[in-house]
């Protein structure tokens, strides 16, 4: 078979072990040709390739970002975007394309899946908010990533009585910041799925920091509000992609903190270092496994279908499905994490 690869949406450690695993089963087992697309679906509409080889993908397993590079560009953004996607896999005797991406890319090729497109989905994000499948590779190493530096941030908190206040990613959903804040000892984490109270959160330091010398971490989810009416914000802004800009909720947080309290506070936003690096051990076992099922489900011709882990096994859901809701914060999961709050 001749198979399109494509990686879409924000960068993600494992991406480059996904299409490893892709490539290597399907040569060496099916003997397919492996096309990769440059920068997402910008690279099918506008027919531009790469060839893929186990040569090719030696030494990519430990590497982040992705060799293929990506975009969040789709075909629905411009009239002749399907159009362009049909003429490219008819052009390159296509019979698949693997989409590897978040939300939005697997969004998309549900759409083209109705279209008429054959495609399988795998899905990527460190959000880790896809429905249905237990687990997105990139999470464990954006949970990692957040812990060591909430660890490092302990000491210097410590030395100096302060607060210290870490945003972390999370627009919708706060899984990141729960995972990170459990694993960090964060002293308080507010997370998008919880509207938060300014006056609580305050009253919780002072009440920690009144009897004696203590330092207090509060982990912050980019996408985490107030409750209506007890901090002001700014109003929402969107990118060309109509996605909400975020970021920087930590440095209003903190300025509330700081004057209310009185308590020396600073910030952290790790922002895109989340993103970066060489995925976890975790994470590249889980996009290997994903890939080889990948193409086994390509082979299979179970079109429309994205690979997913369910109770520790790796199967195939329908791509409609798993992007239908948002996955949110397990209550467990956050009645678990609340035990630790002063």
């Amino acid at each position: 078979m001749r198979v399109g690869v494509l990686t879409g949406g924000g960068d993600c450690p494992g991406l480059n072990a996904v299409i490893r695993a892709i490539v290597r089963k399907g040569e060496a087992e099916y003997g397919d040709t492996l096309l990769g697309f440059t920068d997402g679906w910008r690279g099918v509409m506008d027919n531009e390739f790469i060839e893929l080889d186990i040569q090719t993908m030696r030494g990519t397993l430990p590497r982040g970002g992705t060799v293929l590079g990506t975009s969040r560009i789709n075909p629905y953004m411009d009239a002749d975007g399907v159009d362009r996607v049909k003429a490219t896999i008819e052009a390159n005797k296509l019979d698949a394309i693997v989409a590897i991406g978040g939300e939005g890319t697997l969004s998309c090729s549900a759409e083209l899946h109705r279209a008429g497109i054959p495609i399988v989905g795998v899905p990527k994000t460190i959000d880790n908010d896809i429905g249905i499948t237990e687990r997105t590779f990139g999470f464990d190493t954006a949970v990692a990533i957040a812990t060591e530096a909430i660890d490092r941030l302990h000491t210097t908190a410590e030395s100096h009585n302060r607060v210290m206040v870490v945003e972390v990613m999370g627009r919708h959903v706060g899984h990141i910041a729960t995972w990170a804040g459990i694993a960090g000892g964060a002293t308080l984490t507010l997370i998008p799925e919880e509207p938060f109270d300014i006056d609580d959160v305050c009253a919780t330091l002072s009440r920690r920091h009144e009897n004696g010398r203590y330092a207090s971490i509060v982990v912050v989810a980019e996408g985490a509000k107030p409750k209506p009416g007890t901090m002001d914000i700014p109003e929402d802004e969107f990118d060309d992609f109509g996605h909400i800009r975020l970021g920087g909720i930590a440095n209003r947080v903190a300025s509330h903190i700081e004057h209310r309290t009185g308590f020396e506070t600073r910030v952290t936003i790790l922002g895109h270092v989340q993103r970066g690096g060489s995925p976890t051990p975790f994470d590249r076992v889980l996009s290997t496994w994903y890939g080889v099922a990948a193409i086994d489900a390509v082979h299979d011709e179970a079109w429309g279908q994205m690979v997913a882990l369910v109770a520790d096994e790796v199967v195939r859901v329908p791509i409609a499905d798993a992007v239908k809701e948002l996955k949110y914060v397990n209550p467990q999961l956050w009645e678990t994490a609340q035990q630790f709050f002063p």
